[in-house]
């Protein structure tokens, strides 16, 4: 006889409406936030090749860990014992993992790469254990688990490796292993591949867990800003001016996401024909605003510490390149909502290119402001195409 546990699996109910983001969800992002507060720390002082390929590299896995338990609440009910407990362990060994990016490519790579591997083979173990061998879910995740394990040798491995270049290159080898087998259905010899129009998400679900995130890494970037001015001594007129460059800076590219798209956003992935594709293209997506968020979130700390200060090279590219891989990620989620390109986005990252040379004859807090106009010019653009769109929708009909 199978057990109630297999006969009765913790899934949401499906009732036609959208399934809400549940306490225990926001409870597991609080983790993130310090994770996110992690990695730009962990940029911010390694700012070389080196140091950019190995905080890529972590982030990469940050936002896997994350992506990988967004699937399961969709799917499954947080507020059930049984997926609650997982939550919260999950919770743990993401805080070991976070608590250990500082040093994952020195002292603490094993405790880095264990938490995570564990987290990710643990996770999906688990749900294979809890879903009935004929569910539709259970091959999905059966082949899941595979990938993962597969993943968490070259984790393992890369944390045992001698050498950055070496753990890097095996650390590497287990991301794209993660990245890349969603793509092709989690494919494995024997067990087929899983389709996308298999993946029955909740879309507005999904997609309001993706927006929770980068409200995540905004209010990091505020946090940070809000931790150097607390530490400033004296509220001098450049710290008062890059505490407002910075300030307006992140409301540009909150109203880029929240205040032109998201709302379309989820309605493009509930109405889809394959959410499942859709809502696979959002993680990926996300993966490079949030990307983009934090790089910002480096260039405002510089602005903040030395408004004075000339630039040197790794300085300029970080000024640029945070906001460009924010517009870069914007404008291909907006290829996704809308069909097309926005011409403003593209204008935009050929504005901060244009910026690369000024950016050596200027201060930091000159740069700051400078890439903050280009972000808030974007936005406004944005802001006209959204009214232009919304006049051309028809008039919901009257109510008798």
């Amino acid at each position: 006889m199978p057990s109630d546990i297999h006969r009765h699996p913790p899934l949401r109910h499906r009732d036609g409406h959208h399934a809400r983001v549940t306490f225990e969800e926001l409870f597991f992002d609080l983790i993130y936030v310090f994770a996110v507060t992690q990695i730009s720390h962990q940029l911010l002082h390694h700012l070389t090749l080196a140091g950019v390929i190995e905080s890529l590299i972590l982030w990469l896995a940050v936002w896997l860990g994350w992506q990988y338990t967004c699937w399961v609440t969709n799917w499954f009910d947080p507020e059930t014992p049984r997926i609650r407990g997982l939550l919260f362990a999950t919770m743990l060994l993401a805080l070991c993992m976070a608590a250990s990016l500082p040093e994952a490519f020195g002292d603490r790579a094993l405790l880095f790469a264990g938490a995570y591997a564990a987290m990710q083979v643990g996770r999906t173990a688990y749900i294979v254990c809890l879903l009935p061998a004929g569910h539709p879910l259970a091959a999905n995740y059966r082949r899941m688990l595979g990938w993962l394990l597969i993943a968490a040798v070259f984790w393992i491995a890369g944390a045992l490796a001698e050498g950055h270049a070496l753990r890097a290159l095996l650390w590497l080898a287990a991301v794209l292993c993660e990245y890349g087998s969603p793509m092709f259905g989690f494919a494995l010899p024997g067990m087929g591949r899983s389709h996308t129009r298999d993946w029955t998400i909740e879309g507005g679900h999904l997609a309001e867990r993706c927006q929770l995130f980068v409200i995540v890494a905004l209010g990091e970037t505020l946090l940070a800003t809000g931790v150097m001015l607390a530490d400033t001594p004296a509220w001098t007129a450049a710290i008062v001016s890059g505490v407002l460059a910075t300030f307006l800076g992140t409301l540009a590219m909150w109203w880029l996401y929240f205040g032109t798209s998201s709302k379309d956003a989820t309605e493009a992935i509930t109405r889809s024909a394959d959410p499942g594709r859709i809502g696979a293209y959002f993680h990926y997506i996300h993966a490079i605003l949030v990307a983009g968020i934090i790089v910002t979130a480096v260039g405002n700390d510089l602005v903040m510490a030395h408004p004075h200060e000339a630039l040197g090279t790794a300085q300029v590219i970080v000024l640029v390149a945070g906001p460009a891989i924010y517009l870069l990620g914007s404008a291909i989620y907006k290829k996704v909502v809308y069909g097309s390109i926005p011409g403003s986005h593209l204008a935009g990252a050929a504005a901060l290119l244009v910026l690369v040379p000024v950016g050596y004859a200027a201060t930091l807090l000159i740069m700051g402001w400078l890439t903050t106009a280009v972000l808030s010019a974007v936005g406004l653009w944005e802001t006209r195409l959204l009214r232009q769109r919304r006049a051309r929708q028809p008039a919901p009909p009257l109510a008798h």
